[in-house]
């Protein structure tokens, strides 16, 4: 029904310049119903903040959680490889002095050392037969040994370059058992055991290493020592390194002749972890449940905010009408009903963040896991959010500018 007032403003509206609106008025006017209609606007809100922090607590946490599984499989040793030369051979086949250098010249290589065997003999004492200590061995290594097989001190201190030119020892954990020594006492006599007709002082006792199981048995001196003390002639046994995940396979493949270019077939290198595959597998399955969960957050958020829009259209008639019959065009009322979706989308995706955020801290500190929160992640729920409202405005805007004055301002 046209009243005579909806029809007088509806000519000036016809017949007057058009009115235009600049940034800030739109965004003023998309406020305005947010400012007007605060509990609307909350639960609006809300709807699309439970979307956001539930987007973030379910890739945070299986974040988290994946990390420390991840952390776990990485003590496996996933990421390294050991070399050495082929048993049983006349001669016997002698890696270069200068292999380990070459070996950490590999791009994709971040640690690379070695023993080597020294054949010397072990002894408590030089009262104490060398039959008592059978099975244990001396070898000379390199002092970044410990980071390449994931070992630890367990009391004392490792060879350092302080000490390795010096008579000095660290026994695996093995090793220490059979030699009757438990730890070392700082500020007390060290223990000293005797190695080739020369006395050692030992200086630490290492962890149990279950990935290198051959270190628990041995006695370690320092490469310099090893020269000067047992007659070592230089070249190295084992070569153990570490490599990046994603290139162990070709890592592998040029390690042979890195080492010793003349005779590559006379190297043995161990094949990447089983571990491996299995890290690898449980990265594929975690991105895949990460983008469905996330997925599924978006879309529930950007229904709730869609819902809200069209039934804020509804109620708003008789105010779209009246802009309409003041000089708004559709433009105008299509850009105000999209900015107050995106206000509402990004101040529910705020407090959805910092909700997230929040929750996530929480759960993966009661778990003891580490807590993976990535700032990208945030700020893609963050725009996520914005776009998704946006998306969601789209419709509700256009079904508000197509209204025109009169129905609008009849509408009950």
């Amino acid at each position: 029904m046209t009243t005579p007032l909806t029809a007088h403003l509806a000519g000036e509206r016809r017949s007057g310049p058009p009115v235009r609106l600049g940034p800030l008025d739109i965004l003023h006017l998309g406020l305005l119903g947010v400012r007007t209609r605060k509990m609307r606007a909350a639960l609006s809100a809300l709807g699309i903040s439970i979307g956001i922090a539930t987007m973030i607590v379910v890739t945070g946490i299986p974040a988290s959680s994946q990390k420390a599984l991840l952390d776990q499989i990485s003590a496996l040793g996933t990421n390294m490889l050991q070399a050495e030369p082929a048993p049983n051979q006349t001669p016997p086949v002698l890696l270069p002095p200068e292999s380990v250098d070459m070996v950490s010249r590999i791009g994709p290589v971040s640690t690379a050392s070695a023993v080597a065997n020294t054949h010397a003999a072990v002894h408590r004492s030089d009262q104490v037969a060398q039959a008592d200590y059978e099975g244990l061995t001396v070898l000379a290594s390199k002092l970044n040994l410990l980071s390449a097989i994931n070992a630890t001190v367990q009391s004392g201190q490792f060879l350092s370059a302080a000490t390795e030119g010096f008579p000095t020892a660290v026994l695996g954990s093995v090793a220490a058992t059979r030699l009757g020594l438990s730890q070392v006492n700082p500020g007390m006599p060290a223990a000293q055991i005797y190695l080739n007709q020369r006395w050692f002082t030992v200086i630490g006792i290492l962890a149990p290493t279950p990935l290198s199981p051959d270190i628990d048995r041995s006695v370690l001196v320092g490469w310099d020592a090893a020269r000067t003390q047992l007659d070592f002639d230089g070249h190295p046994t084992v070569i153990y390194l570490k490599a990046r995940e994603s290139a162990m396979e070709a890592v592998r493949g040029v390690l042979p002749a890195t080492i010793y270019p003349q005779l590559p077939g006379m190297v043995l290198v161990s094949s990447p972890s089983d571990a491996l595959a299995a890290k690898r597998d449980a990265q594929t399955t975690y991105s895949a449940l990460f983008l469905g969960l996330a997925g599924v957050a978006l879309l529930v958020g950007g229904i709730g905010v869609a819902n809200t829009m069209v039934i804020s259209v509804l109620e708003r008639r008789r105010e779209i009408g009246l802009r309409r019959a003041l000089g708004a065009n559709r433009g105008q009322i299509r850009s105000q009903f999209l900015t107050e979706s995106a206000v509402l989308s990004g101040l529910g995706g705020l407090a959805g963040a910092v909700l997230g955020i929040l929750a996530t801290i929480g759960y993966t500190t009661y778990q003891h896991w580490p807590t993976i929160i990535s700032v990208a992640s945030v700020a893609e729920g963050l725009g996520g959010a914005i776009l998704v409202g946006v998306i969601a405005g789209v419709y509700p805007s256009i079904r508000a500018s197509r209204l025109t004055p009169t129905e609008a301002l009849a509408s009950t």
